[in-house]
Parts: structure tokens; C-alpha cells; sequence
């Protein structure tokens, strides 16, 4: 049977329609979603920080050890890639060598200044620091000294100057204590290398001797560069000296010491921190037993973060440390802890956090009075015996700071000798004062 064309064609069209219909077509896929945008890199800013510190010449060791330690400061604070102002900051240190010298130094602190530096760790002597310091002060540049400690540098009333150790007029007033009341010396002979750190803590130790009750039999000078002390100390010998103070560095006071022995003078030395070093004890040799010296701080071992310190710069510099590179350390510290909070690394912004600071560092905790001087500066006596600076006593500071993490911004805890240009914060005049029994004996850090 033949069905007509048009009614095979409405039957087809049918049974396709009924199967067809049984399933839905599926829809179409929805739009990609186009993946969020990456957010822009937050901008980058290179923040400079000066350092100026004698690097060639007779207290070169000294000079690099500074740096060292605010270079290990600056490099920690680079890994942690801390932001401030919504930038990430790279710290670069501009190191300068200064020679120890006046006028050298005026001229590297005017290179820093026209670098366009945003703050200062230096100098490391009080006879480069204060001429440098009315530089700084007039182009509004932060300066934190780890180690110049004549009074002189804070009393010029500059707002730009700050110091992390004690100041020669609290130093001196503790030899001069120390060389009167447990010495028990009435004849004293003075030497000092007319430099501002050198007679400057001759001075200030002469005040307290005097007060003590002690007689200045001879008062000498000579200066930073010598070695031939024999005129002087021929001289000294006639007036029969209980003791002989010297006002300088390590490297006179040892050749001095070595030359005491040969021309039999009995009488022990006393100096301060610029002697207070284990370069005293190189140029010293056997006739460096028995004499005495002084040093801001407590002994390297007992600061809050003295121990780590010590590790962690040896393993950085393969070398130990000389003297001040835990200051300087702190210094550095400090300056960036105020950009910080002043979320600025702009001299004139973080320059007002600086007098609020209230830093946990690795040699104490750090604070400044009015003047930008550390507040409660320790001072600590040391006596030389085996070829090392033994700790007697620690006279003056402030509680001991909770120990800080070692991470970049710590404190040093418990360096012995840590000589230099310190002043001796927190302790009145030593008639009458208390001293606290001496701690156990450790191996001094290396000073400058």
C-alpha cells in the first residue's frame, strides 16, 4: 500500500519530534569568569644611612668593628623587607672613614649630607662627633653616636644628637671614685692625649680623685699618634705616683704600660674605655697584668642580648668583637625603630619619635633624657689578669632590659670591655655610692 508523499513526510516529521523532545539540549556553558587582576607592586624606596668611624690608621680595628655592627643591623632589617609609608624600605649603609681626625671628619659628614643621607651612626670619636655634629644639626640629620662620649657632643643643645652609652663625665667620676675609695691611692700621675675624649675623661676623673681626697702630683700630655713615652713617664717616676691614669686609646696605653715596667714604676694604671680592649692586652704583653680600666655597660655576657650578639657577629665576620659594635648595633636599631613609628624615613618626620624611644636593645634598655643621652648608663670596672680583662664590679644603670629576640633588632647582653668614650649614667658622684657585688668573671669581648 502506497501511502502519498506529503502524509510519509507529516509521519517522519512527527516520530522525529516525539524523540526528540524526550531530552533537552544543554545549555551553554556560563562565561569564564575573568581571573581578579594582580595587585600592583607596592613601590620600593632605598632609605641611606651613614656611617663614620676611623677605618685606616692606629684605631682602624676599632673603626671597623663600628661598622660592622650597624651594617649587621641594616642587613637584618633588609631580610625582614619591612614596609614604611606603604613602601618597602631597602636600607643602604654609606660607610666613611673619618682617620680619627677633626677635620676629616667634617669633610665625610658634609659627604653624607650632599648624598642625601637619611640619618647617621657616628663618629666613633668625641673629637670627630661634635665638630661633625653642628653639620648635621644645621641640614636636620639625625646622628646617633655608639661610642664618643664627651659631654660636650649633647650640652651644645643640637636636637639631632643622640648617643647610646654613657658620657665621660659619669666615667670619669667612677674611675676617680673606684681610684680613691677601693684603690685607696693618694698620689696620682695624669696623662692624656689632648684629644676630646682622651682629656676629657682625664678631666672629669682629676675632679673626682681631687674630691676623694687624692693629690695630683703630675699632669701630663702627650697624643693619639705616639708610642715613645719615655720622657713622660721619667718624668712621673721622680714624684712617686701610687697610681698613673690615662686618658686615650689602646694603642698608647699599651706601649705605655710596657714602657711603666721597664723604667720600674710600681705604679698601676687606670684608663678608661678607649683602653679597655684586648688590643691592650696584644700591646701590652706581660705588662699588661694588674691594671685597671672602665667601660659603659655591664660585661658582654650579662647584657640582655650579649651572648647571641657575640655568636651571631662572629659568624657574620669571622672575626670577634673589638668594642662598641654592640652600640653601634643598637644605634642602628634605634634609628630604624623610629622610622617605624614615625612610619617615615624622612629626617624630619621620624626625628620627633626619637625622644620617645623605648627600645629593647642587645646592651640595654634604651632610652634618652632631654639632652639625647642614654638614661641610666652603667659603668663597669675591670682589672687585667691572664691576658683578659676580668669584671670587678658595675657601678649605676637601670633594671635589666627582658631579653629582646635576635632577629635584627635585640639587645647585647653582656660584652666585658667594651671601651671607648662612655659616660656613667644613673651614678652620682662615688662619695657614698653603692656598689653591687662583683659579678663572676668572664671572658671580655674584644673593644675598641
Amino acid at each position: 500500500m502506497r501511502f502519498p508523499a506529503k502524509t510519509l513526510g507529516l509521519a517522519v516529521a512527527s516520530v522525529i519530534f516525539v524523540f526528540g523532545c524526550g531530552k533537552e539540549a544543554p545549555p551553554p556553558p556560563p562565561p569564564k569568569a575573568e581571573a581578579p587582576a594582580a595587585p600592583p607592586p607596592k613601590p620600593s624606596v632605598t632609605v641611606k644611612i651613614g656611617h663614620v668611624a676611623p677605618l685606616t690608621g692606629p684605631q682602624a680595628h676599632l673603626g671597623k668593628d663600628n661598622e660592622n655592627g650597624a651594617r649587621l643591623a641594616i642587613e637584618e632589617a633588609n631580610a625582614k623587607k619591612m614596609e614604611i609609608g606603604g613602601a618597602v624600605v631597602s636600607f643602604e649603609l654609606l660607610g666613611e672613614d673619618d682617620q680619627a681626625d677633626p677635620k676629616q671628619g667634617t669633610t665625610v659628614a658634609q659627604k653624607l649630607i650632599d648624598a642625601k643621607v637619611n640619618g647617621v651612626i657616628g663618629h666613633l670619636n668625641s673629637g670627630t662627633t661634635i665638630p661633625a655634629s653642628k653639620l648635621y644639626s644645621d641640614a636636620g640629620i639625625p646622628q646617633i653616636s655608639p661610642s664618643a662620649t664627651n659631654p660636650k657632643y649633647t650640652q651644645q643643645g643640637f636636637k639631632t644628637a643622640y648617643r647610646v652609652m654613657a658620657n665621660d663625665e659619669q666615667q670619669g667620676k667612677v674611675l676617680g671614685g673606684y681610684a680613691t675609695q677601693q684603690l685607696a691611692a693618694k698620689n696620682i700621675a695624669i696623662v692624656d692625649d689632648r684629644t676630646a675624649y682622651g682629656q676629657g675623661v682625664a678631666d672629669e676623673f682629676e675632679k673626682a680623685a681631687v674630691a676623694g681626697g687624692a693629690k695630683i702630683v703630675a699632669r701630663e700630655f702627650t697624643n693619639d699618634k705616639a708610642t715613645d713615652f719615655a720622657a713622660i713617664l721619667t718624668k712621673i717616676k721622680s714624684k712617686k705616683p701610687d697610681l698613673v691614669m690615662y686618658g686615650g686609646m689602646d694603642a698608647q696605653a699599651g706601649p705605655m704600660a710596657q714602657q711603666l715596667k721597664k723604667l720600674g714604676i710600681k705604679a698601676k694604671m687606670i684608663f678608661a674605655d678607649g683602653g679597655c680592649t684586648t688590643e691592650f692586652h696584644k700591646l701590652a704583653g706581660d705588662a699588661a697584668e694588674g691594671h685597671y680600666c672602665s667601660l659603659p655597660g655591664v660585661p658582654l655576657e650579662k647584657m640582655p642580648g650579649g651572648t647571641a650578639f657575640k655568636e651571631k657577629y662572629a659568624k657574620r665576620f669571622n672575626v670577634d668583637i673589638q668594642l662598641y659594635a654592640p652600640y653601634s648595633y643598637d644605634a642602628a636599631n634605634v634609628m630604624i625603630d623610629a622610622m617605624k613609628r614615625a612610619n617615615s624615613a624622612e629626617p624630619a618626620k621620624y626625628l620627633a619619635e626619637l625622644p620617645k624611644t623605648a627600645f629593647d636593645g642587645v646592651t640595654a634598655k634604651i632610652t634618652f633624657d632631654e639632652k639625647g643621652d642614654v638614661k641610666d648608663g652603667a659603668i663597669t670596672l675591670y682589672q687585667a689578669k691572664g691576658g683578659k680583662w676580668d669584671p670587678l664590679e658595675t657601678i649605676g644603670g637601670a633594671a635589666p632590659a627582658q631579653p629582646a629576640a635576635m632577629d635584627g633588632m635585640a639587645g647585647m647582653g653582656g660584652m666585658a670591655p667594651m671601651g671607648g668614650m662612655s659616660s656613667m649614667g644613673g651614678t652620682a658622684g662615688m662619695g657614698g655610692m653603692s656598689i653591687s657585688p662583683p659579678p663572676a668573671a668572664a671572658a671580655p669581648a674584644e673593644k675598641k
